[in-house]
């Protein structure tokens, strides 16, 4: 039963991996389009807004490569044990590089949503930064608590 869970969630990190790069390859070069457009005495920001997405999709894959490690580590019996707290460590970090990186851009869905009078499209924008902070906070939970049940584990193996 246990194998037959973790393929399901293994399936559903690669299948999560599959509209990120949809975006990065169709949306973020319209989004910069977009930019260059509403900002066209800065034309470099188009430039700017496309690498602020593409870097933020190093940490995403590289969040989604240690949840698949996490995952292969509870396969192997492993869950309980550093290299798990060390992952989740690692997808806190990503989240919240992801989050930073995307406040960076909210001036300019502001601008966006002064041009177009759409003061939704803010809310749009916030979106991806508070998600990103969700799931930095629930990896430092589940960090804690993983830690916390090693020492507790530790402490009663030297005890017997």
């Amino acid at each position: 039963m246990k194998k037959v869970t973790t393929l399901f969630l293994k399936i559903a990190v690669i299948l999560l991996g599959v509209p990120v790069l949809a975006l990065c390859i169709f949306l973020v070069p319209e989004i910069g389009n977009v930019t260059a457009e509403l900002l066209p005495e800065f034309a470099y920001i188009k430039y700017l807004v496309s690498i602020i997405f593409y870097a933020s999709a190093i940490p995403f894959y590289f969040a989604l490569y240690q949840a698949f490690k996490l995952l292969r580590y509870i396969d192997n019996n492993k869950a309980f044990s550093q290299v798990s707290v060390n992952a989740l460590k690692k997808i806190k970090y990503c989240a919240i590089t992801i989050s930073c990186l995307h406040v960076l851009v909210l001036p300019l869905f502001y601008l966006f949503a002064e041009k177009d009078d759409a003061p939704g499209v803010i809310f749009v924008g916030l979106v991806v930064p508070f998600a990103s902070m969700v799931i930095a906070v629930f990896a430092a939970v589940l960090q804690k608590l993983l830690q916390e049940a090693i020492d507790i584990k530790s402490e009663n193996d030297l005890t017997v």
